[in-house]
């Protein structure tokens, strides 16, 4: 915000030596209005350039026509109420102005803001709507700021089908937002549209907002269901296929809904089941016959950890097999279920530390991480070596450092000289606060050792602090 405050008070300072608008700020960006008019005030931009003598003292001219438009712009801004005031006035001939009208419109002077509020009543029509909807939407959110909002929800309701289409495909989620809240209070698009919609925006408010408004249209419309639910279950959005499988229970199809048992996405199989539970059935069975051929290199991953979500202990028969899966994401999701079921243990999970699939190695850190203490220190320390491939690194790093005491402190200062700079500063960060718990030896040179060789890490104070602590001389 300070920076973008900065931005203004230069905008300004361009316009008051008489640059064009469009050479002192994006015209078409509304943060830049906003910013012009908050840095406007921070600087005597008046001084750049002499103004008229009522631009810094009383009384007020009859008429601004001598000022052209940067400097109008400027008046706009002014600090004076009254000054902003009679430029509102004259900003009617100046349509480029409209934005900063825009923003009088919630002005704290009231003069100001009435004469803001009926001029843009006077102009705004669909066309201009549209082009002013980010900024009136950013406005909005001030005291003062409803006037603008409602006055754009008025105007474009009554615009052609065509205008709101411009806001549907707007770059600005808000606009976005905006546009499909007024179709859905006002009922202008069709459920099948709205389903569209939900499938194609990636902003979630959008998904959520158009979906929910699809699946209610339909009971008042008369629509099939394939118009509405083929779009939301084909959706690559998580929050729109689980609206659209939640809305097979509604339609009596369970038998459409086993495929996303299957899903990548933990709430769409949660979804899922519930539309099969709903109809009588239990998912358990259909998850038992696909995890019982642990060869199968069709196994969709989603199936081995939607397993674990409905299943219980008894079901990690199913699950070990998996983890020497030939598909990677196989091999991460067993992991995964296993340490739902918890089962995850130590001795098994092991050898999955090497994997050559970072995934498959993530959720096994994961899994063991309740088990440090049960892990071979000396093979974790020499997975932090060089010629181990990044993730391995970075998993043994994790281990260690949970481990704790005297372990972590000589992983992570053998790892200060890594390659990869994430993890180098991962391994800096560990020993900056690291603390000596009661597993470590009072007194032990070796934490001496390691303390010395990371002083860099330290104030001389803090380092001092630091050893005292561990019982060695400072």
């Amino acid at each position: 915000m300070r920076e973008d405050r900065r931005g203004g008070t230069a905008a300004a300072a361009r316009l008051a030596e008489g640059a064009p608008l469009r050479d002192a700020l994006v015209v078409a960006d509304p943060g830049d209005w906003l910013a012009l008019d908050a840095g406007a005030r921070e600087v005597a931009w008046y001084r750049v350039q002499p103004l008229p003598e009522w631009e810094h003292t009383a009384p007020l001219p009859a008429d601004l026509t001598q000022l052209g438009e940067s400097r109008l712009a400027l008046a706009l801004c002014h600090r004076d109420g009254r000054i902003r005031e009679e430029a509102v006035r004259r900003a009617a001939q100046h349509p480029a102005l409209l934005p900063l009208i825009v923003i009088r419109c919630a002005d704290w002077a009231e003069p100001v803001r009435e004469h803001a509020q009926k001029l843009l009543r006077q102009v705004l029509d669909a066309h201009t709507a549209v082009d002013l909807a980010p900024l009136i939407l950013r406005v909005g959110r001030r005291d003062r700021g409803t006037f603008g909002v409602e006055l754009l929800g008025k105007v474009l309701s009554r615009a052609p089908h065509g205008g709101l289409t411009a806001l549907f495909a707007h770059p600005d989620r808000l606009v976005r937002r905006f546009g499909y809240r007024l179709a859905v209070e006002h009922q202008l698009l069709r459920p099948a549209e709205l389903a569209r919609a939900a499938a194609r925006d990636e902003d979630t408010v959008v998904q959520d907002l158009c979906a929910t408004a699809a699946l209610t249209s339909l009971q008042d419309e008369d629509s099939t269901y394939d118009e509405v639910l083929t779009p939301l279950l084909t959706a690559r959005s998580p929050r729109t296929r689980s609206a659209g499988v939640t809305a097979l229970r509604r339609a009596g199809r369970p038998k459409q809904a086993e495929p996303f048992l299957a899903d990548r996405s933990a709430l769409v199989r949660a979804c899922a089941r519930y539309v099969v539970r709903q109809h009588g059935d239990d998912p358990a069975p259909w998850y038992w016959q696909r995890c019982a051929t642990p060869d199968d290199p069709g196994l969709p991953p989603g199936t081995v950890i939607g397993l674990a979500e409905c299943g219980n202990r008894a079901d990690a028969g199913l699950l070990r097999p998996l983890l020497a899966h030939p598909a990677a994401g196989v091999r991460a999701q067993a992991v995964a279920g296993l340490r739902a079921l918890d089962l995850a243990d130590a001795e098994r999970l092991w050898p999955l530390l090497d994997d050559p699939t970072p995934t498959v190695v993530r959720e096994t850190t994961v899994a063991l991480l309740p088990s440090t203490k049960q892990l071979p220190i000396g093979r974790l320390l020499e997975r932090t070596g060089a010629e181990y491939p990044r993730h391995v690194r970075v998993a043994a790093f994790r281990l260690l450092d949970a481990h704790g005491g005297v372990v972590a402190l000589r992983a992570a200062v053998g790892l200060l000289e890594d390659s990869d700079v994430k993890l180098r500063t991962w391994a800096r960060q560990s020993v900056q606060r690291w603390h000596p718990s009661a597993q470590v030896r009072c007194g032990d040179a070796e934490v001496g050792e390691l303390l010395d060789r990371g002083r860099h890490l330290f104030s001389d104070h803090a380092l001092r602090r630091r050893k005292r602590e561990a019982g060695l001389d400072g």
